[in-house]
């Protein structure tokens, strides 16, 4: 009998089993944080008419909070990408869960506006932000040698899959019991993720003895990586000496600006000004995250086909029309062009994602995926200035008409800009 090697007794993926490999069970616990990460995010736009009742907060005041979320978000995400290099993606996915809903909590006994900020935008906003398609890529990364695509892009997608499932169930609470029972619910949905994280996430398949799924050999875990902060900004520095990124940064930033982070925490709001249901605009949302999770799809089939900067300028150019057409069919009901708008935005909302990755990808090659997490923080920049800055602008001229015909306007700027993205390799130094 031949002896047994150290390997074989360790990777349990050698012998044949009828058992799920390993790394499903951690893409779906990866995926319950994400989902659970996702239904904070949409949570102010819920607050604002009950915040406004309660304490004569204006919407503005509402709105900053969000908007210091929606900026945390995005710059927390290329250092939280590396923090997960140096202590484990476990860690961090539980401690960003434990902040989130610490956050939520506190809310729930706040009297001032400076306190919303605080325990919502910075608490929640820095938690939220590990949790998004870095911790996807993360995940995948380590426990995916097949179908990482597959799995990124179920990742990626779960955030509007936490606004579909979590979105109408809270704004009916919200019509039903007030404002702080849903928001001390949510907190608790978040610390039994948190639990889940601790007790069945695993930071790389080493460390429970198996390969990655789809791997021919067995794969032993890295070393920490305590450099990979100090890399993080050394590839900013380099990338904001080139043209391609101050290009892609700038759409971004529209880009933000003329989907979360209006949608968010204005739509609520500005279906109320025209006599909407909560429940029933919480829904329309829900939907526009599902055709978002589509188009997503969509988008990255037809990157892989087509000139991504001329997928770009579609995508815009489709948004910028269903924005300026907004005016004109919201209503207090739920109608035939109501749902139309939901479908067409929902479709290119996040359809923007595809292409940017790949142009980073042709234009900064390794240092690619670094650089859309800077660029994905432009778009949360943008998302926070458009999630204050709209809900003011309704303050000054009592309406949102004004709102999204100027983000229509840029959105159709960006279509411009798309087209003189430079897709070849640049030299960052």
């Amino acid at each position: 009998m031949a002896p047994t090697t150290t390997e074989q007794t360790t990777d349990r993926t050698a012998a044949p089993t009828r058992r799920p490999h390993r790394a499903w069970l951690i893409a779906a616990v990866a995926g319950a944080a994400v989902v659970t990460a996702g239904a904070f995010t949409t949570v102010p736009g819920l607050l604002v008419a009950p915040l406004h009742e309660e304490f004569a907060w204006e919407r503005g005041q509402v709105a900053l909070a969000a908007s210091v979320n929606m900026v945390l978000f995005g710059l927390t995400a290329p250092f939280a990408a590396a923090l997960m290099d140096r202590v484990g993606a476990r860690r961090v996915a539980g401690g960003a869960l434990l902040l989130v809903a610490a956050g939520a909590v506190l809310t729930g006994f706040m009297t001032e506006p400076w306190q919303l900020v605080a325990y919502w935008g910075v608490l929640t906003g820095l938690g939220s932000g590990c949790l998004t398609m870095t911790f996807a890529a993360a995940v995948t990364a380590r426990w995916f040698d097949r179908r990482r695509g597959l799995v990124t892009g179920a990742l990626s997608s779960s955030s509007h899959l936490g606004q579909l499932l979590f979105l109408p169930l809270l704004a009916g609470a919200v019509e039903r019991h007030g404002w702080r029972p849903p928001v001390v619910t949510l907190a608790l949905v978040a610390l039994a993720v948190a639990a889940l994280v601790f007790l069945a996430l695993r930071d790389h398949p080493a460390d429970v003895g198996v390969r990655p799924y789809g791997a021919t050999e067995f794969v032993p875990a890295p070393p920490p990586s305590p450099g990979a902060a100090t890399r993080t900004l050394k590839v900013l520095s380099g990338a904001l000496r080139t043209r391609p990124f101050w290009l892609l940064a700038g759409m971004f930033v529209l880009c933000g600006a003329s989907t979360n982070g209006i949608m968010w925490s204005n739509w609520a709001p500005a279906a109320h000004d025209h006599g909407m249901r909560p429940t029933a605009a919480a829904s329309l949302l829900s939907l526009i995250g599902v055709f978002s999770a589509l188009g997503a799809l969509l988008s990255g089939w037809l990157t892989d086909r087509f000139d991504p900067r001329r997928l770009l300028t579609v995508c815009f150019a489709v948004r910028a029309l269903t924005l300026l057409a907004l005016p004109m069919v919201f209503s207090s009901a739920v109608t035939a062009p109501m749902l139309l708008f939901v479908f067409v935005y929902g479709l290119v909302d996040v359809a923007t994602v595809p292409p940017v990755i790949e142009l980073c990808r042709r234009a900064y090659g390794e240092d690619g995926p670094i650089v859309f997490g800077w660029t994905n923080a432009a778009h949360q920049l943008g998302a926070g200035a458009s999630a204050f800055l709209g809900a003011t602008a309704r303050d000054v001229f009592g309406t949102y008409d004004v709102v999204w015909a100027a983000l229509g306007a840029g959105c159709l700027v960006a279509a411009l800009l798309a087209m003189t993205v430079r897709a070849t390799l640049v030299k960052v130094e």
